[in-house]
């Protein structure tokens, strides 16, 4: 492969946005691809693959070319060595040497950290809280990620849906434990397919879709949703119950349900209405009123780093702490809008057991009285989608 000018600086562009501006990689890779339309699929496909994979392995590619911070241009000259595409004689490249390259590789292979490029802080307490799992989860989470459909089963079949796609080239592995989901085999921007348009389905991980159908909705039932965002699993919790019954879908952000509010429009979900959460009144309003409660609460995402490799960059011990303040919160406080006898989920897109069975567990030991566990799930980014931990508890009185 050839590398040209004006596609090699789209990736330094985006590296900047990502790094210097701190913008995330997935809207700064939409910006830069939006401002040249005239670029075929194989440069755009270039672009965005190069920006995440230099983005995902930044660690690593600055010490083997021994790069200055904020040097982007040496850590894509460190990525093309690599995946063996030659550096043409410019004057951005100065400086690395192939052979040093390698022998540095060779280095850091054995120093985990900079092998799978993570911050120290974040290594540390990987290890502390998975021990001797941390090793091949780590490593997995560098995998890139599939691209995952969910059929939208209120208008067509997972079968249909698979005919329809390769009838137009876009072909689709079907997962057999997964009973909504189809896999691309080749990775592509798949928004502009009229099946998209026309709602027949979503893009959304594998594990993400095991917890609408964890919650055990029917038809018919009362659903709260209480960290909806833009809703992906309200609108799969709309599907599995038929359209029929009733799903709030709320959040403390109102942008986020008017972006569910269009992706409801075209999913053909009608039994669904959004409901801004302006302060604890708002929960206090829907005191035992849900047959089933999903608080999918916010987290750490250290589960979707596959498709979040910014987000190592922007964690820190600091805003971890934060959200296991928040979602502590979150489950003693939501959890009042939950009927005797019914069931709520709580899950996160994490792996750290600090967010997810310690936070139950202490929600349990302190209302023991009136909450049960029933079950629990923990999907690792080993078994090769993301990381998601979800928790089926069930109100006794």
């Amino acid at each position: 492969m050839k590398l040209y000018i004006n596609i090699t600086r789209a990736v330094i562009q985006a590296l900047e946005l990502i790094f210097d501006d701190n913008k995330y990689a997935d809207k700064v890779i939409e910006k830069v691809l939006r401002q040249n339309p005239k670029w075929g699929a194989r440069d755009r496909r270039f672009i965005a693959e190069t920006t995440y994979d230099i983005v995902r392995w930044q660690r690593l590619l600055q010490n083997i070319t021994e790069a200055e911070p904020n040097d982007y241009w040496k850590l894509l000259g460190g990525w093309c060595v690599l995946h063996n595409i030659p550096l043409p004689e410019w004057a951005e490249f100065k400086g690395l040497n192939d052979k040093k390259i390698f022998q540095r590789l060779e280095k850091m292979n054995g120093i985990r950290r900079f092998r799978e490029s993570i911050p120290d802080w974040l290594d540390e307490l990987g290890e502390a809280e998975l021990l001797d799992r941390w090793d091949k989860e780590l490593h997995a989470l560098n995998d890139e990620a599939r691209v995952v459909l969910r059929t939208n089963t209120l208008k067509v079949s997972k079968r249909e849906l698979q005919k329809q796609l390769e009838e137009t080239d876009v072909k689709t592995d079907a997962l057999t434990d997964f009973p909504e989901a189809l896999v691309l085999q080749q990775r592509q921007n798949i928004f502009n397919h009229p099946a998209f348009k026309e709602g027949y389905f979503e893009v959304q991980d594998a594990a993400s879709q095991l917890i609408a159908p964890f919650l055990k909705v029917e038809p018919g039932m009362r659903v709260i949703d209480a960290c909806a965002g833009a809703g992906g699993k309200s609108l799969h919790l709309a599907a599995i119950m038929k359209n029929k019954g009733r799903i709030v879908a709320m959040d403390v952000e109102s942008h986020k349900l008017d972006e569910l509010k269009k992706r409801a429009r075209r999913a053909g979900v009608d039994n669904l209405e959004t409901r801004i959460i302006e302060s604890s009144k708002t929960i206090k309003r829907l005191d035992n009123a849900a047959d089933r409660l999903l608080l999918d609460v916010p987290c750490s995402g250290l589960g979707v780093l596959k498709r979040n490799p910014d987000a190592k960059w922007k964690l820190s011990p600091e805003f971890i702490e934060e959200v296991r303040v928040l979602q502590e919160h979150i489950i003693n406080d939501y959890s009042t809008m939950l009927k005797p006898g019914g069931i709520m989920v709580y899950s996160t897109c994490s792996i750290l057991s600090s967010e997810n069975g310690k936070q139950v567990e202490k929600f349990l030991n302190a209302n023991g009285n009136k909450f049960e566990m029933m079950d629990e799930k923990i999907c690792w980014p080993s078994d090769g989608f993301d990381g998601f931990y979800m928790a089926q508890i069930r109100r006794k009185a």
